[in-house]
């Protein structure tokens, strides 16, 4: 469900911890060991055309919300999973 409503989504609004509120556009999705990854980019003010990877977990109410990955190794692993998708994609020819 909650997959759903993110890939239906081309661009979703966050709320950081101090309460600022960003629009992302939802580039892709990635399922990793049973967990569930997006890399997102900011729609405004991203020259680098960098994205943000978050995960998606249940809060204490059982809602779902998107967090940082706070395990360098889990990050490093999901980036890759992400990159591998991005290259492949693109056609050299």
């Amino acid at each position: 469900m909650a997959e759903e409503m993110f890939e239906s989504a081309e661009v979703i609004t966050l709320t950081d911890e101090d309460g600022v509120e960003t629009d992302f556009e939802v580039v892709a999705s990635l399922e990793i060991n049973g967990e569930l990854y997006y890399a997102l980019m900011p729609v405004e003010n991203n020259e680098n055309g960098e994205c943000v990877i978050l995960k998606l977990e249940k809060d204490e109410n059982g809602e779902d919300i998107l967090s940082t990955i706070d395990d360098d190794d889990e990050y490093e692993r999901v980036a890759d999973a992400f990159e591998d998708v991005f290259f492949s994609e693109i056609d050299y020819d």
